[in-house]
């Protein structure tokens, strides 16, 4: 299938000489969810504005929905809705006055029915009539998101969507985006709410320091790189690890009281059997059992300090 997002080569030195990114590869495939991931300063809105049109690259090239983000500047930007993250908003017009006059931006023709459905899925229409300066911070970036989708765009971007955002709109906010992947839109998010990343993406990407590090399924991560522990507290502490068991991968908890077994997911040749087997015939009595698993959130970490 041909990616609906196509990076190729993609450099960004600004006159400062900041190089801000560095030969960046991406393809973006179209109807999934993709998560940007990567510390401040990376080079993510960068990146994304580029992509929609407001940064001109020093080099490479990106197409959207097949067309040159250059040369072909009005197609591709029709293609694409940019949720921002700072709250920019005309803050002397209506709700309904600021989405609509959005989408005639994108030289599409009135539909009142679009701008009240768009509405009323975030939850803005008993608001439309109001002034934006008298909207709560979220409320106002419910209304970045109606702007972004008044056109009716199939690639969708989202910079920090939810900051600042209380948990129930939060959840509206997401429920939406899975409504709208549905009916095909491609959505790309960046976000420091790395758990967010967890539940929604399809795939994931990070970048540091201008430089794409990984481009992974997320499922396929997870499993990859998701390392379980199991905690084995015993009934006896010990004050050392038994020589018989040197060659697992095993640590003492500080009070000696548990043994802490690292494992990839799924384990390999039956691992934690054996370890059980392996804990018998040293007479260690087991007394209680706790796993834990690894979060992107600590995948991420892993692999920005791997990359510094």
């Amino acid at each position: 299938m041909t990616p609906i997002i196509s990076v190729s080569g993609l450099d960004k030195v600004y006159a400062s000489g900041l190089r801000a990114l560095d030969g960046v590869d991406l393809q973006i495939r179209r109807g999934e969810i993709f998560a940007l991931l990567g510390p401040n300063g990376a080079g993510k809105t960068t990146l994304i504005s580029i992509i929609c049109g407001l940064v001109n690259p020093t080099a490479g090239t990106v197409l959207a929905d097949g067309h040159d983000i250059a040369r072909d500047y009005r197609a591709a930007r029709a293609a694409i809705g940019l949720v921002p993250q700072e709250l920019t908003t005309d803050a002397f017009e209506t709700v309904w006055n600021t989405v609509s006059f959005s989408r005639g931006l994108f030289g599409k023709p009135r539909n009142p029915a679009h701008i009240e459905k768009v509405l009323r899925d975030l939850s803005l229409w008993e608001k439309k009539d109001q002034k934006l300066l008298s909207l709560s911070g979220g409320m106002k970036r419910r209304v970045l998101i109606a702007k972004a989708l008044s056109h009716e765009p199939s690639i969708l971007f989202l910079d920090e969507p939810t900051a600042g955002v209380d948990v129930s709109l939060r959840k509206d906010m997401w429920a939406l985006v899975r409504a709208l992947r549905a009916t095909g839109v491609t959505i790309i998010l960046t976000t420091h709410y790395i758990e967010e990343a967890e539940e929604m993406a399809d795939r994931v990407g990070i970048i540091n320091k201008g430089r794409i590090v990984l481009v992974e399924d997320k499922a396929t991560l997870m499993r990859k790189l998701g390392q379980k522990q199991l905690i084995v507290r015993l009934r006896e502490p010990l004050r050392g690890i038994p020589a018989a068991l040197a060659d697992w991968p095993l640590s003492l908890s500080e009070d000696g009281a548990s043994l802490i077994y690292s494992y990839g997911v799924p384990p390999r040749d039956g691992g934690v059997a054996r370890l059980f087997e392996a804990l018998g015939a040293q007479g260690l009595a087991v007394a209680d059992l706790e796993t834990t698993q690894r979060t992107l959130e600590d995948i991420f970490v892993d692999l920005i300090k791997e990359a510094a």
